[in-house]
């Protein structure tokens, strides 16, 4: 192989795909780049045995076609000390390649192409869905936080998309929130969901580049492929049976808070200060058109309250939470107003944006209460 390249090309095409790079690798050889170049197409590739990034960059000057697998972090750290200029790159034996560049050259190390393990995509019966990117990122950005860390739980750790001829739901939950985001431009010909595991939704997102107008996505039982301008990520989804979520979604909760979302927020996060370190815990109470909020350490002899002005209709109530949870909420919503519906102090809250909102048919939350002494 031998080919000649601009230095900060190729430097951000390998930036593009090293978040594949592990940082234990199960197997040496996926310490390293592979890249193959055939039909002036220089496509890069980084695994981690479970996700695998690809791009691919055009090469003008080719002098001879090949693959050969790159140490990631030595050709990395080399052109980041790069200015930006053509460079040649050719593999002089079978154990070493050189870089060249118009003041000098280095040799750095290689391997047979043949050592990197194959990588698959998905089956013959993959079924195939296409995401506007914008719904995609905002999907994965108002659910990825709820997904859990649960090693006996494994169907938990990732986002749940539910996907209907109708519409397409995100959904992840650690049972003490569960969060739901709905995408109505979303749709398919057919019925079927997977899991998405949380680091590759991650990942996912922090690639995709804003000049990409759609993602399509190619599944099958066990494998997605993301395809995406000229970068590809294949992962292994969570093969596990998601929770019936739509089951738990209060219908009835009578009690409604209408309230502004940042106001609300800012409240909570003044208070939990005075909250016991150990659980967090704050309480509201509840009356006509009238919250308050109160947190108290009694090992410190520390204690905060604050009243605020709202639209609240219902039975006048206290309620307790874990204060995280609930600026979770908030936080990643992207709303003006929110609603908040309650039944009791012990059963989940649903929480969803105001119907004036635009977002009001995309989001909706259930967050579970604790018991306040």
């Amino acid at each position: 192989m031998e080919f000649k390249i601009s230095s900060a090309e190729l430097l951000k095409g390998l930036l593009d795909v090293s978040k594949a790079i592990p940082t234990k690798a199960p197997l040496p050889i996926l310490e390293n780049f592979l890249f193959r170049l055939s039909g002036g197409v220089l496509e890069i590739t980084a695994s981690d045995s479970e996700l695998t990034l690809r791009t691919a960059i055009e090469v003008e000057s080719v002098k001879a076609e090949g693959a050969i697998a790159v140490n990631a972090r030595l050709i990395i750290d080399l052109l980041k000390e790069l200015p930006d200029q053509p460079i040649s790159l050719k593999d002089v034996s079978a154990s070493s390649f050189e870089c060249g560049w118009l003041t000098g050259h280095s040799a750095l190390p290689c391997f047979p192409a043949e050592d990197y393990p194959e990588i698959k995509g998905a089956g013959e019966d993959a079924q195939q869905v296409t995401f506007k990117t914008e719904t995609l990122i905002e999907g994965i950005n108002g659910t990825i936080y709820a997904a859990a860390d649960d090693p006996m739980r494994p169907q938990m750790n990732g986002i749940f998309f539910d996907i209907d001829t109708t519409s397409t739901t995100l959904v992840a939950s650690d049972s003490h929130k569960l969060i739901c985001y709905t995408a109505a431009d979303v749709q398919s010909d057919g019925k079927y969901s997977f899991i998405l595991a949380k680091k590759s939704a991650a990942i996912l997102k922090s690639i995709i580049g804003k000049d990409v107008e759609n993602v399509q996505i190619t599944l099958d039982q066990n494998t997605a492929v993301f395809t995406f301008g000229v970068t590809t990520m294949i992962c292994r989804l969570i093969v596990a049976k998601f929770p019936a979520y739509r089951s738990v979604i209060p219908q009835n909760n009578s009690n409604v808070l209408k309230i502004d979302r940042i106001q609300l927020l800012n409240t909570i996060k003044r208070i939990a200060v005075c909250a016991q370190k150990a659980t967090n815990h704050i309480k509201l109470d509840l009356k006509e058109n009238q919250l308050e909020l109160t947190a108290q350490d009694l090992g410190f002899g520390i204690a905060a309250y604050e009243k605020i002005t709202c639209e609240y209709h219902g039975e006048e109530l206290s309620i307790g939470f874990k204060s995280q949870f609930l600026s979770e909420i908030l936080s990643n919503m992207i709303c003006e107003n929110i609603v908040i519906k309650f039944a009791d102090a012990r059963r989940a809250v649903l929480v969803v944006p105001s119907e004036e909102e635009e977002a009001a048919a995309k989001f909706c939350g259930l967050c579970m209460p604790v018991v306040i002494s």
